[in-house]
């Protein structure tokens, strides 16, 4: 098993961390899984949005699984537990679909990281947020002082990071952090996510890579994205595509 579970009903997919015994602490394996079900959900055009939380209530995720790194080489620590958890939270920070964090408990550390990679947050109300990484002596590792920087106040984020404080959902609302306060934040994220049903696909994974661009959040391939699919309509395309297929020299029309 993977501790990680895949469900779809009615074009919302449900990612879900299942890993109880600790607090649904990342593994290697659970990080596979998650890059490969992100990749398929992107890849589904009967997906309109994505929902990430974690099994049961008392933690969305605790962050990363000690036991799974401890034993690393500095070299590998870096190389390749750092880095590859980059690359897959930036998969689901890039995902063409809205994405949403249900935070249905603590988020500790990488949980914190996972959930801002997501495009909106819904928390429960005692639920709370930390990077906690100083007391086992180490730092944040995958964006928690990158990515987060834009979504919370720097002296609140050093609050946390440095003093080893947490934060409250109610703070978390009150910096615009999480969207919305709820008993059920499941359910809520189902009803945002049925609203999507009513908006153009095509529109908001365009408005995504916009507002992406604008955040400097994989800033540079989503300018090549936009710059490719405008240029995709041109018949300068098909003209050109002709040319190459008919070993010809292209006649453009500037069109």
């Amino acid at each position: 098993m993977s501790g990680v579970t895949l469900k779809i009903v009615d074009g919302v997919a449900v990612i879900t961390l299942e890993n109880k015994t600790k607090l649904n602490a990342l593994t290697i394996k659970m990080l596979d899984a998650l890059y490969n079900f992100v990749d398929q959900i992107e890849h589904d055009s009967e997906v309109h949005c994505l929902i990430l939380t974690g099994a049961g209530d008392k933690a969305f995720c605790s962050g990363a699984d000690i036991v799974a790194w401890e034993h690393l080489s500095p070299v590998d620590f870096a190389r390749h537990w750092v880095r590859n958890g980059h690359r897959i939270f930036d998969r689901l920070a890039n995902c063409c679909k809205p994405t949403i964090a249900v935070i249905n408990g603590h988020a500790f550390g990488g949980g914190v990281e996972l959930a801002s990679a997501c495009d909106i947050r819904i928390m429960a109300g005692s639920a709370t947020l930390s990077l906690p990484e100083a007391r086992v002596g180490v730092v944040p590792g995958w964006s928690g002082t990158q990515r987060l920087l834009r979504l919370l106040p720097e002296s609140v984020l050093k609050e946390s990071a440095l003093f080893g404080r947490r934060i409250t959902a109610s703070r978390a609302l009150s910096f615009g952090y999480v969207a919305e306060l709820s008993d059920n934040p499941m359910a809520i994220a189902i009803e945002i996510a049925s609203g999507l049903l009513e908006l153009s696909p095509r529109s908001t994974e365009v408005t995504k890579s916009m507002l992406h661009a604008a955040a400097n959040e994989d800033k540079d391939a989503a300018i090549e994205a936009l710059g490719a699919a405008a240029i995709s309509t041109t018949n300068d395309r098909v003209i050109g595509v002709a040319a190459f297929h008919d070993k010809t020299k292209p006649v453009f029309s500037g069109k």
